[in-house]
């Protein structure tokens, strides 16, 4: 997949204390959108909060952009405006935007590469969807021996139906946050996380 430099430079050798990982905070997943989350707007502003902290902070910033490439794609198509990152996190020059076609961060991309070099104490995580691609991402992160976590209140999901049971957004993204809070990392808030930076 391509790799959007927004770099003069790669990340670095030296070890970083973390590195924010954004994941796929586009304009799809917003109202208006092919494709719109609950609540999306507000885990926006948090992960955005977050991202001021890294930055203010000089820590490295890792922005995932979904791109599917499909016939029957129902969002994130290549030329709509809703594959864009949403101007709320929009990247700065220096930070690093690799695109993606699995919900899977890690499959078929530089990922790990650029973590392995820039070699965080701690993968912290946001973006959208909580259930898909945030799940996968954080799943894979652990299994590659990266220490995560994920910033709850930062993500956000669709409202899903299984075997003709409804299930609401925030019941969806508070299933998989707990799920992913028993083994696979620590879940935080927006708040906690930039608390603790300040100490």
């Amino acid at each position: 997949m391509a790799v959007e430099r927004h770099l003069t430079s790669s990340l670095g050798q030296m070890a970083n204390p973390r590195t924010l990982l954004i994941i796929d905070i586009q304009r799809d997943y917003f109202p208006g959108g092919a494709y719109p989350l609950v609540e999306p707007e507000a885990a926006a502003e948090a992960a955005r909060r977050v991202l001021d902290s890294f930055r203010d902070a000089g820590d490295p910033v890792i922005h995932m952009k979904h791109v599917w490439d499909a016939p029957d794609a129902d969002f994130m198509r290549p030329g709509t405006e809703g594959i864009e990152i949403h101007p709320t996190v929009a990247p700065a020059d220096g930070e690093l935007v690799l695109e993606k076609a699995s919900p899977n961060s890690f499959v078929e991309t530089p990922l790990e590469e650029e973590l392995r070099e820039c070699d965080p104490d701690q993968l912290v995580v946001a973006g959208m969807m909580s259930s898909m691609c945030v799940d996968a991402t954080v799943r894979a992160a652990a299994d590659l021996g990266f220490s995560a976590t994920v910033v709850h209140d930062a993500c956000a999901a669709p409202d899903l139906e299984f075997n003709g049971v409804s299930v609401p957004g925030a019941t969806a993204h508070a299933a998989f946050m707990a799920a992913l809070a028993d083994g696979y990392a620590e879940v935080r808030s927006a708040a906690e996380l930039i608390a603790d930076r300040s100490a």
